[in-house]
C-alpha cells in the first residue's frame, strides 16, 4: 500500500493561508514544522501559556466560524518570524509576531477587516514550546489521500480543492477510502517513520471554498450521506523522525 507524496503544506497561523513546501523535517513525537504556530483568539479562550492545554478551534478565528477568514491571505518567513497579510480592499499588514507589539498590531489590523463578524477582543497566541494550536491535542501531523477527496467530489458532482481539508501531507497511489483501516497502523513517511492515530473527523470548515471565501458545499453532510461517516484523512504521530519531500514514497507497514 504504497503512495507518493504531491504536495506539502503548513499553516503557520491557525485558520490562514496554507503555505505550500518542497520538503519537512519530520521530529519524533512532534507536530509538523511550524504548523499551527500562531492562533488569533476571538474573545478569552482560556488558553494558559503556562500550562498550554488543547482550546476548542471555535475559540479561534478560523473557517469554521468565519468563513470571511479566507479573504485574508498570509505568508509568515520561518527564519524572521515576519507575517505578510492582505485582504481586498485593506492595506497590507507586515509585522514580526515574536514580537508582542507587532501580535497586537496584527490583531487590530485583523479586526479592522473582519468587523462585526469577530466577539473580540483578538489576540495573537503564540504557541508555547512544543505545542500546537491543533484540531485535535494529538493530531501532530495530517495526510490526505486525494483519491478519496476525487471519489468524494464526483459523488456530489463538485470538484472540491483538496486545501479545504487544510492537510499537511497530501499523496496519490491509495484506492479511495482505504486509509479508514488503518487505526493504529505504522507507516513509512519519506524517511520517517509514524503510526496512524486516527481518521480525521470533519467540520464547517471543509464547507469553504479556499479561493472564494464563500460557504458553497455542505461538505460534512455530503461525507456522511455517501460514507456513513464524517472522516476524511489521518492524523499520524511521528514515531522515528526524518525528511519527506515531493515525490517521496508513503507506506503502510505490515
Amino acid at each position: 500500500m504504497r503512495a507518493r507524496v504531491t504536495a506539502l503544506y503548513r499553516h503557520p497561523l491557525k485558520g490562514f493561508t496554507p503555505e505550500p513546501l518542497a520538503h519537512a523535517a519530520l521530529t519524533a513525537g512532534g507536530p509538523f514544522p511550524f504548523d499551527r504556530l500562531y492562533a488569533v483568539e476571538d474573545g478569552p479562550s482560556g488558553f494558559d501559556p503556562d500550562a498550554p492545554a488543547h482550546v476548542s478551534k471555535m475559540r479561534f478565528t478560523v473557517l469554521a466560524k468565519l468563513a470571511e477568514v479566507a479573504k485574508v491571505r498570509t505568508a509568515y518567513d520561518d527564519q524572521t518570524t515576519v507575517l505578510h497579510a492582505e485582504a481586498p480592499g485593506f492595506i497590507p499588514f507586515e509585522g514580526r509576531l515574536d514580537l508582542e507589539r507587532d501580535r497586537i498590531a496584527f490583531a487590530d489590523w485583523l479586526a479592522f477587516v473582519l468587523g462585526d463578524l469577530v466577539t473580540g477582543p483578538l489576540k495573537v497566541l503564540p504557541a508555547p514550546g512544543r505545542h500546537r494550536f491543533m484540531d485535535h491535542p494529538k493530531g501532530d501531523v495530517s495526510i490526505l489521500n486525494l483519491a478519496s477527496v476525487r471519489e468524494l467530489s464526483q459523488r456530489i458532482g463538485k470538484d472540491l480543492d483538496p486545501l479545504r481539508f487544510r492537510a499537511n501531507i497530501l499523496v496519490e497511489g491509495w484506492a479511495p477510502w482505504a486509509e479508514m483501516a488503518w487505526t493504529g497502523r505504522a507507516m513509512s513517511v519519506g524517511g520517517a517513520r509514524a503510526a496512524v492515530f486516527k481518521p480525521i473527523v470533519r467540520c464547517a470548515a471543509t464547507e469553504v471554498d479556499p479561493v472564494t471565501a464563500e460557504r458553497d458545499v455542505e461538505t460534512v453532510k455530503a461525507i456522511f450521506d455517501a460514507y456513513g461517516h464524517t472522516f476524511c484523512g489521518l492524523y499520524l504521530n511521528v514515531t522515528e523522525g526524518g525528511g519527506v519531500a515531493l515525490g517521496d514514497d508513503v507506506e503502510v507497514l505490515a
